[in-house]
């Protein structure tokens, strides 16, 4: 088991920080001192936390990185050969009826 010190912060009436050591607290209460695991699960609810974060965000960058592609790539593309085919057909609609 992870051994974790807690520091608990007292404020005394003139406004000095006294810190005491809870691992000694703790110690000292009898035969069986109280553990306290909160930390391993924070920990882990904090890792899941995390995880489901970066996975939203790899989410988030994917749906950017397919709209930055279906409006460069198809829009963009799909204007530019229109365009060419539409500059090609006038000229050649040109040349021949003159």
């Amino acid at each position: 088991m992870i051994t974790i010190t807690w520091k608990l912060k007292l404020w005394a009436s003139n406004n000095m920080t006294y810190v005491k050591d809870l691992s000694q607290i703790i110690a000292s209460k009898g035969q069986n001192p109280l553990v306290i695991s909160a930390i391993n699960k924070q920990s882990s609810a904090d890792a899941e936390l995390e995880r489901q974060l970066r996975e939203l965000q790899f989410k988030q960058e994917l749906k950017k990185s397919w709209i930055l592609f279906i409006v460069r790539d198809v829009v963009i593309f799909s204007a530019i050969i229109f365009f060419i085919f539409a500059i090609s057909g006038y000229s050649l609609f040109m040349n021949i009826y003159r």
